[in-house]
Formats: C-alpha cells, sequence, structure tokens
C-alpha cells in the first residue's frame, strides 16, 4: 500500500485479476488455479465471474443460481477470492467485454485489471464480440500448459508482438499488455465431475468439501435431471 501519512499521497493502484467460467461446477481445478495466479501476481482480489449464458459454450446443465452458490460456497473465507455475479443478473448473452467496461467504470483510473484466460480461450479470441476493445480495460493474462505447443491464430499474432510482456510483474498501467503464465493444471474437468455424479460416483476431493454438501443437498447432476 501506499504510505498514506503524506499530505496528498493516495493508495497504491489495485490490482484485479477476472476468471470467467461456467463453473458447472466449480471444481479445484479452477480454484487451485486462481489462487497460484493471486499469490504469483500479488493481486489484491481475483474475482470468480460465472457466466449466464456463454456465447461459445452449451447451455449449463444446472440453474445460474446454483452455479453460482457453489462459487460462493467455494471461495468463502478464502482471500483472495471473491464472487462477481454481474453477469448473471443480464439477461443476455455473457459477453467479457462488457463485463470489463462495467468493471473498469468502478475502479480508479489507475487500478490493474487482469483477465485471466486459458491458452485455448486465447486462440478463440478473434471469434469473441468486440475482442479488439478488450485490452482497453484490461492486461490479459494467458495461462498457458507446458505441453501446448500449438500456434496462435494468424489474428493475434500482431497483438502478440506489439502488446506482450514477458515478466507478469512487468505490466505497468491499468491494462493493454499479454503475458503468459505458466501453469500445470490439476487433472479435473467439470466434464468429468458431472459424469461421475450421473453414475452415482463419489466427487469426494475434486470439489471442496462445501461444494459437495451443496451438490447433495440440492441433488444435482444426477441422472434424472
Amino acid at each position: 500500500m501506499g504510505d498514506l501519512s503524506q499530505p496528498g499521497s493516495k493508495p497504491a493502484p489495485r490490482r484485479i485479476g477476472v476468471l470467467g467460467g461456467t463453473f458447472d461446477p466449480v471444481h479445484i481445478g479452477h480454484l487451485r488455479s486462481a489462487l497460484e495466479v493471486a499469490d504469483a501476481l500479488h493481486l489484491d482480489e481475483l474475482r470468480l465471474t460465472p457466466n449466464a449464458r456463454p456465447p461459445h459454450r452449451d447451455t449449463p446443465q444446472v440453474t445460474p443460481q446454483d452455479r453460482l452458490a457453489m462459487v460462493q460456497c467455494a471461495v468463502q473465507g478464502v482471500a483472495p477470492l471473491t464472487v462477481d455475479a454481474r453477469e448473471l443478473q443480464r439477461d443476455k448473452p455473457s459477453y467479457t467485454i462488457d463485463t470489463l467496461e462495467l468493471m473498469r467504470a468502478e475502479l480508479a483510473a489507475d487500478d490493474q485489471l487482469f483477465l485471466l484466460l486459458g491458452w485455448d480461450a486465447f486462440c478463440g479470441l478473434p471469434s469473441w464480440h468486440r475482442w479488439e476493445e478488450l485490452l482497453q480495460h484490461c492486461h490479459i493474462l494467458v495461462l498457458q500448459r507446458p505441453d501446448a505447443d500449438s500456434e496462435p491464430p494468424d489474428a493475434l499474432r500482431n497483438l502478440l508482438a506489439a502488446r506482450s510482456v514477458s515478466d507478469p510483474l512487468a505490466l505497468e498501467g491499468p491494462g493493454g499488455n499479454i503475458t503468459f503464465v505458466w501453469q500445470t493444471p490439476l487433472a479435473v474437468s467439470a466434464t468429468q465431475i458431472r459424469q461421475l455424479l450421473a453414475s452415482g460416483k463419489s466427487v469426494r476431493f475434486l470439489v471442496p468439501d462445501a461444494v459437495l454438501a451443496y451438490i447433495e443437498a440440492h441433488g444435482l447432476y444426477r441422472a434424472s435431471n
């Protein structure tokens, strides 16, 4: 934090991460990845932002209210992870650019906003709504797996050449750059969890205990759903 004892001084810029997803359901892979990034980049807050109707994904299997509740259960008491529900309050597809514009309007001008994307999502950016405007509002952190050796599409190569920064901690200003954060993600997927639950098998230790309790209490993902 900045030195608030000096006249005219102001707090240091806040560092806020945004991780969107269907979270159908949220699991330890999401949470471990989020915590690692928050720690590595010294984020003040990392907002898990459940999508309402993701433009690029199939409709989630359970209600938005249940998905939100599970994420809230998962991050309870786990600073700096928080939940941002604004996409579930919009009755239209979840466009990331809209979310970033709204978040940016609520922040100080020099606060830093970081959008976390997996490699596959990053490579798909040219199909996103108003994708060229994303960097006007944030920095992009690409979560790169050690085994990801595919090339980015041509539409992103010039952008990477102009905007990429090798050291995530060297990102300056409120937005405008792209950097890569290397991770070895846990081999857990929401699809796998849904399949286990549908066949009556346990998903203990794949989701936080509080999320498991919620799934069981509400009978989510059973074959009859």
